[in-house]
């Protein structure tokens, strides 16, 4: 079955380029009326450019239908009123894609800490705020669809992006509260980890694999995860064609008594406590608390 978005309403931040472009692009070309939202900066978040309305052009070519906003995730005033313009002229917003972001990448020995407040500004907070701006006309329309960016770097680590991981990580942990609170009105909420060959990685990548993660390759995975039968609470990498399942596991643990209820006894039984064996993906967080509870029912 071929996935549409024909009457519906999406937005994409940070869509003047890269990611947030090819999802524009792609919504557009299924259907969508989209808004192209980006501030138009560099990737560090200084400057500003017409980058929106290019990506506006492009859809308008292909006789799609969209319109361009150069607000600020930063500023949650400027993302109310952006949903409030795209529901008064197409009646609603059904998709939001959170891509917007900037890299201030540095050892954390040598990083500011403005340099850590802003890019967590950004990609959590910004994300935040688009979320709460479209939150409230996704439960009155009982329908909604949340894709969050995380990353490589926030799931697994990586050298240099403390500021960027703690943001990244963060938005992972905002899906899995958001899916809960938003199943009783039809708004699933899902986290992509994208690796892209865009100008937030062009410096990283040799030019061919810079080729090889060309942007369209992610695309598929974020439209199917913001489409009417998409799953609710997925952790999805996707780059260059491949497309993978991250998760958040909880092993079965050992219960410790006595004399072992100490340091000594964790370290003794660490191997106990970290076998994978039987391990859950729990669907909340209660699921740790019931986990703990049958250990100590013995069973």
């Amino acid at each position: 079955m071929t996935i549409r978005f024909d009457d519906k309403v999406a937005i994409v931040t940070g869509a003047g380029g890269g990611l947030g472009r090819e999802y524009a692009l792609a919504l557009a070309k299924r259907g969508a009326k989209v808004v192209v939202n980006d501030l138009g900066g560099s990737r560090d978040g200084t400057g500003h450019s017409d980058a929106a309305l290019k990506v506006v052009e492009e859809i308008k070519a292909a006789g799609g239908k969209a319109m361009s906003n150069g607000g600020s995730v930063t500023d949650y005033q400027q993302m109310v009123e952006m949903v409030a313009k795209a529901k008064e002229t197409w009646g609603g917003v059904h998709i939001l894609i959170n891509n917007a972001g900037v890299l201030r990448d540095k050892s954390f020995a040598k990083m500011e800490p403005e340099d850590f407040k802003f890019v967590v500004d950004v990609h959590l907070n910004g994300s935040a705020n688009c979320t709460k701006a479209v939150w409230e006309l996704m439960r009155e329309q009982a329908y909604g669809r949340i894709l969050m960016t995380a990353s490589s770097t926030g799931l697994f680590g990586n050298f240099g992006q403390a500021n960027y991981g703690a943001a990244k990580l963060g938005l992972a942990g905002l899906t899995k509260t958001l899916y809960l609170e938003g199943a009783k009105y039809n708004i699933k909420v899902n986290t992509i980890a994208p690796t892209a060959g865009t100008r937030m990685t062009e410096d990283l990548f040799p030019e061919e694999a810079f080729k090889a993660f060309s942007p369209d390759k992610v695309a598929p995975a974020a439209l199917y995860l913001v489409s009417e039968d998409a799953p609710s609470n997925a952790i999805v990498g996707a780059g260059a064609g491949v497309f993978q399942a991250a998760f958040v596991t909880l092993t079965a643990g050992k219960l410790l008594t006595g004399d072992e209820l100490s340091p000594e006894g964790v370290a003794a039984h660490w191997a106990e406590i970290t076998d994978r064996t039987g391990e859950i993906v729990p669907a909340s967080g209660s699921e740790q608390s019931i986990s703990i509870m049958k250990k100590l029912q013995g069973s």
